[in-house]
């Protein structure tokens, strides 16, 4: 399983001194729900009597054939006595099918590295350090065994973090078959976020179903849908009961506007009793 980390990532060579490999390999780990690992030559690649240090994407043949990605990272030889004399190279590089590597041949050299007060080397230690920040990436990425977009990426992984059990019991070996199932997970919960009154229940009840068959853990969800059912016949009893509370307010203005209008002629009736008759209208 990658390690997943926000930006950085170490990776502790043990026996650096004893190693016979032209070319060493870091654990995978994962950024931003792209997969990386260090390549590193002990005995320096192209440069001799240099540390080659290397960022490489794995397994880049199972990805579409659109993938690109724009990384800006820093590469650091950590030296554990003092970190401000750690040797530090930072560059920016788009990463694709024909480029999948990019480093630096001549990271630090092998006698300041062997030297025996320089603080690179403790107790036949090495420690390598990465700071990676991805600018853009085009094309899907990997994110917990599924092909995703990179705007899926962060829904994906809170909905495992939350959920962890959600895809352990789905065993769909097919890449593109497995990412329509999870295309289909995230349509139906965008679904849940809409309003009550627009929730198809029965077409969200066919996508679980569809989804359990397939082996996903969706107990959580199913919840949800039952909450947001109910929400849905709540919306709809309140609508009709606003809709008999507009209609009686309506028919209460109608009677407060009568009984104004009755009142103002009753008001007119007692004005005019109370005012004096004029001579002229006792003589006509």
């Amino acid at each position: 399983m990658e390690k997943k980390v926000d930006k950085k990532f170490t990776w502790v060579i043990k026996d650096f001194s004893s190693l016979q490999s032209e070319k060493i390999f870091s654990d995978k780990f994962v950024v931003s729900g792209c997969k990386w690992y260090i390549s590193a030559y002990p005995k320096g690649y192209k440069v001799d009597n240099f540390l080659s240090l290397y960022l490489e994407v794995p397994d880049y043949g199972s990805l579409p054939s659109d993938w690109r990605r724009h990384a800006r990272y820093r590469l650091i030889v950590v030296n554990q006595r003092s970190e401000k004399l750690s040797r530090q190279l930072e560059v920016q590089h788009w990463f694709d099918v024909k480029s999948s590597s990019w480093g630096f041949p001549s990271m630090l050299s092998l006698d300041e590295i062997n030297s025996k007060d320089g603080g690179f080397l403790v107790n036949g230690e090495l420690k390598i350090a990465i700071e990676i920040d991805l600018l853009e990436i085009i094309g899907k990425v990997e994110g917990n065994g599924f092909h995703l977009l990179s705007s899926q990426v962060e829904s994906v992984s809170r909905m495992f973090e939350k959920h962890p059990e959600t895809a352990s019991e789905v065993h769909l070996r097919n890449p593109n078959i497995r990412t329509g199932y999870m295309n289909l997970l995230l349509s139906l919960i965008d679904t849940l976020r809409q309003s009550p009154q627009e929730l198809p229940k029965d077409e969200a009840h066919y996508a679980l179903q569809s989804l359990t068959d397939a082996g996903f853990k969706l107990d959580w969800l199913e919840k949800k849908i039952s909450q947001v059912s109910e929400m849905k016949e709540n919306a709809k009893d309140g609508e009709i009961h606003r809709q008999e509370i507009e209609k009686e307010l309506k028919d209460l203005k109608q009677k407060c506007s009568d009984v104004e209008a009755q009142l103002e002629k009753e008001k007119s009736k007692a004005l005019a009793a109370k005012t004096r008759i004029s001579f002229d209208n006792i003589i006509e």
